[in-house]
């Protein structure tokens, strides 16, 4: 399992963009964020032209079959839809990542028994 955010374990923090010169100052120590896919595909076939990894906010299984098709490297959902979505990404054999947003390490045994991906807290985002 994945898990961002954690102060036990290094990962690369999530910035939000809002724009392509946005993307363009994201660090290659970041993921480029995206929310949500459905006010954000051009700037995913933005990403996915230019060969930069990214991650976006997803809400239907529907939004996460076009976040795999368009490349993304993570799709990010909240955790009833990432159960759901998890399932559909295996038999699918998704190349992008589930994870789900989590507040608590309580948390984390109840994603790993579903078998989701990944986990997200809160600090692991990065607003500007």
């Amino acid at each position: 399992m994945l898990i961002f955010g954690h102060p036990w374990v290094q990962t690369p923090s999530f910035k939000k963009v809002f724009s392509q010169e946005d993307i363009a100052k994201v660090s290659s120590e970041e993921v480029t964020l995206l929310e949500p896919l459905s006010d954000s595909i051009a700037l995913a076939q933005y990403c996915q032209m230019q060969q930069k990894s990214f991650a976006v906010t997803v809400n239907t299984i529907t939004e996460a079959l076009f976040a795999n098709a368009l490349g993304s490297r993570y799709i990010i959902c909240q955790q009833e839809d990432a159960i759901k979505i998890q399932s559909i990404a295996q038999e699918y054999l998704f190349d992008t990542k589930v994870l789900t947003l989590i507040s608590s390490e309580k948390e984390i045994q109840k994603m790993a028994e579903h078998g989701i991906d990944g986990v997200l807290f809160p600090k692991a985002i990065i607003v500007d």
